[in-house]
């Protein structure tokens, strides 16, 4: 029975203790952005915003409130959760990845096999585009021969000067389209090295 007292007591005290010890908080102490020192038994204006310690009443320290520290380690919490996130949102990416390249390709032979299609299907837009630029550049040098007889004749024609003009926009257009699908014969090989290199990774991890 007495072990039944001793024990309600306890918690009793335990329970009573933290409201003990708030009862005991009388001053709010803090250095104001002015550089001065603020007391009150209230929160005061200048202390808003700032560290503040409560004092008991023998003058000692029992809690400090850190504002800025606090504000401070929310945001450091938040920006490890979003990397946490970001982390597994490029894992699961990969995985995806990953399980497409093996659904995609059997063997070693198929990444080559792809590529060499998609290299035929570049060189063929390749010989189109130049088939273009060839006939605009014919096309273009007929209009400077009607353009001469024009000239010799002392009659310009402008609508022969708006079709030179236009066959000029045509080709250099169509050479810029060159450039690129020359430029994208780098890209194809690197996307298939880069598919032989992680396939070759995946299927040694097996």
């Amino acid at each position: 029975m007495m072990l039944i007292r001793t024990a309600v007591l306890g918690a009793a005290l335990a329970l009573a203790a933290p409201a003990a010890a708030q009862k005991d908080v009388v001053t709010y102490r803090c250095v104001g952005a002015d550089g001065k020192k603020y007391y009150s038994s209230t929160m005061p204006r200048q202390c808003i915003g700032r560290p503040v310690e409560q004092l008991n009443r023998q003058g000692l320290v029992v809690r400090r409130i850190d504002p800025e520290g606090e504000e401070k380690a929310r945001a450091e919490k938040e920006a490890a959760l979003a990397k946490k996130r970001e982390l597994e949102a490029e894992r699961r990416e990969e995985r995806r990845r990953n399980q497409a390249l093996l659904a995609t390709y059997t063997s070693e032979k198929d990444i080559e096999d792809a590529r060499a299609r998609a290299l035929a299907g570049n060189q063929k837009a390749i010989r189109e585009v130049e088939q273009r630029i060839e006939a605009a550049r014919k096309k273009r040098a007929g209009y400077e021969k009607e353009m001469e007889f024009y000239k010799a004749s002392g009659k310009p024609s402008a609508k022969l000067a708006e079709d030179i003009h236009n066959i000029d926009v045509e080709i250099e257009a169509n050479e810029q389209l060159l450039a690129v699908k020359r430029k994208e014969i780098e890209h194809i090989n690197a996307r298939y090295d880069e598919d032989r290199r992680r396939y070759r990774e995946l299927v040694g991890r097996r």
